[in-house]
């Protein structure tokens, strides 16, 4: 048989000189390792895996991209995949996945990924043991079903025989170091199997191939990624500088909703209608120097922070570590540290209960007069407080309507609790402690899954009572500026109409000029019996099927705990007595309209 020499094609991006000297050379070295009997090796193996995401407002997608990016520095084959539209067949057929996993509402799966969760659990569901995989789990530990959705996901994936190559991890709003801590793991485990799996030698008959990258599957969702990538983050965000702050609602109200306006004139900060803003807060500093003066500390004290390196103690207080609410770590953190054992008896699985009516509406400084004479280091003080997470708020302004502004719809939190005047870190920030002109960090967090139609004469229909009007008022002032010829529909609710109809003077007027179409109001404290958004749409049930039938979306936003659920099955009902169908389906129906992109949820 004919021994072939390998050579470098005459199409190689090498001049003549080169190429000359190139095939000299490989000619000497091929020589040399037949001579020898010595194979020539190929590149280490690589793994081809499925990087899966199930993301609600673009968290879990971003970090995603991140872990793909990483994967194929390292060779791997990765692919980026969102699991809307994904179906557990499509996973059969995977080898290896990873998988980061939001959760949304009370413990569910993000809206559009429901279908894929709720087909892995059919019955009789194929085993998955061809299968390795990890899952990251995404959450907030202010809401009762933590990291629900992930954890769900992760065990069933384990009770149908996949393999878990690295512990699931839960991240709770402050996700860096977990985050970077499932990855380690992740990262070793694949390390892992690549060094089991036999070597590749380069076939004899040509080396060429070999000189060039490996083919790689072609992701369009990563292609873009360098000009997706926001100016500013979390960690790089822009000093703004608030130009307005207005009351919405009247001075007899029970409660306090601000709008507000930030100068992103002279940046280059963008969004879109539906995004949201984040806030980069700051705590109070009378509760700082309240507990610097409880445990006899100085705030000049130098102290080391995973992110900010060596600081003062006042500025990783005031700036950098959260110390408003009480969280399960901390209290171990301060029971080890104190050996109290109150504490340690909250901790056991049968006091959770207990713990829960402990923390609720406590703080650092509860805790630090409640079990005095722990605290002696500072450094044990920063060690137990997680990071101060930004707020989010839904835009409230249109780019093209608003140019140079970013606004937002701010409701207020102030209460007493335990004997003690308290308040929500940052919107106390805007409202008491942050002076018109004064700049505050923001950054812009993108929330791709609750953007208008294309179609700019497609009907949509809103629902947003309290500061869930946000993201329709930048609508509503998106399809102006844009000449979208699209009806608009908006349910808000309130207290009272004379207290809390927020942007009042705007929507009649929109009403007025034809622009809102309809404007349902529901204000649940004005009449004997409470009316919700809900009721108002079951009042209009057959008007809101037209539009339905017409082609509208549906947009909701606000609490996800009760006002989201009723609307949701608010909606099912109207389906269901309009369309005369049974109740599976009208939930075929609404599945639909959620596959058209036609149902829309923000809620919290």
């Amino acid at each position: 048989m004919q021994t072939l020499v390998p050579f470098i094609p005459d199409n190689a991006p090498f001049t003549p000189e080169q190429r000359g000297w190139l095939n000299g050379f490989l000619a000497g070295l091929y020589s040399t390792a037949a001579a020898s009997a010595i194979p020539i090796a190929g590149p280490p193996p690589s793994l081809k895996i499925a990087v899966l995401y199930a993301s609600q407002s673009g968290t879990a997608e971003g970090l995603a991209r991140k872990v793909a990016k990483e994967l194929k520095s390292k060779g791997h084959i990765a692919s980026l995949v969102s699991l809307e539209g994904y179906t557990p067949a499509a996973l059969l057929d995977e080898r290896y996945a990873v998988i980061i996993a939001s959760t949304y509402g009370e413990g569910d799966a993000p809206d559009a990924v429901q279908p894929f969760y709720e087909q892995l659990c059919l019955e009789h569901f194929p085993c998955c043991e061809n299968l390795s995989y990890s899952v990251l789990a995404l959450g907030d530990s202010n809401y009762e079903q933590f990291c629900k959705f992930g954890i769900d996901l992760d065990n069933k994936l384990a009770a149908l025989g996949a393999n878990r190559i690295a512990d699931r991890i839960d991240c709770d709003v402050d996700l860096d170091e977990p985050f970077a801590k499932w990855k380690a793991s992740l990262y070793a485990s694949i390390d892992d199997i690549v060094a089991a799996r036999p070597a590749r030698t380069a076939p004899s008959s040509s080396i060429a191939g070999t000189l060039s990258a490996p083919s790689q599957p072609s992701d369009t969702s990563d292609e873009d990624e360098s000009n997706a990538t926001p100016a500013h983050t979390r960690d790089n965000p822009f000093l703004a500088p608030l130009v307005d702050r207005r009351a919405l609602t009247q001075d007899v109200s029970s409660k306090l909703t601000l709008h507000m306006a930030f100068n992103i004139s002279d940046s280059n900060v963008t969004y879109e209608a539906g995004d949201a803003c984040g806030v980069i807060p700051q705590n109070d500093i009378r509760l700082v120097d309240e507990i610097l003066h409880t445990l006899n500390f100085s705030g000049l004290i130098p102290v080391q922070l995973p992110r900010a390196g060596s600081t003062t103690l006042l500025d990783a207080l005031l700036n950098h570590l959260q110390i408003t609410r009480l969280t399960r770590k901390m209290i171990e953190a301060y029971a080890t540290i104190g050996q109290c054992h109150t504490l340690f008896g909250l901790l056991v699985p049968e006091q959770q209960a207990h713990l829960e009516k402990y923390t609720y509406d406590r703080g650092l400084i509860d805790l630090i007069h409640d079990y005095p004479g722990v605290l002696h280091d500072p450094a044990d003080l920063v060690a137990m407080l997680p990071r101060l997470a930004p707020r989010l708020y839904s835009i409230s302004s249109s780019p093209h309507a608003h140019a140079g502004q970013i606004h937002t719809t701010v409701a207020v939190v102030r209460y007493r609790s335990h004997n003690r005047e308290r308040g929500g870190v940052c919107s106390t920030l805007l409202a008491d402690r942050t002076p018109t002109g004064n700049r505050l960090p923001i950054y812009i967090q993108p929330n791709k899954k609750f953007r208008l139609p294309k179609q700019s004469d497609a009907p949509v229909i809103m629902i947003g009572p309290g500061t869930g009007i946000a993201p329709f008022r930048a609508f509503l002032h998106e399809r102006r500026a844009l000449g979208s010829t699209g009806r608009n529909w908006l349910f808000f609710g309130e207290r009272s109409a004379a207290t809390d109809f927020l942007y009042r003077e705007e929507l009649e007027a929109m009403q007025k000029d034809k622009h809102l179409t309809r404007l349902d109001l529901a204000f649940s404290r004005d009449q004997d019996h409470k009316v919700y958004v809900q009721d108002r749409m079951l009042e209009q049930a057959p008007l809101f099927w037209s539009w339905l039938q017409d082609g509208a979306s549906i947009y909701v936003c606000g609490d996800a705990a009760r006002m989201a659920k009723d609307v949701d099955t608010t909606l099912h009902t109207i389906v269901q007595q309009q369309g005369h169908m049974d109740h599976e389906a009208a939930q075929d129906f609404i599945q639909t309209i959620k596959d058209q992109h036609r149902y829309h949820r923000d809620v919290y």
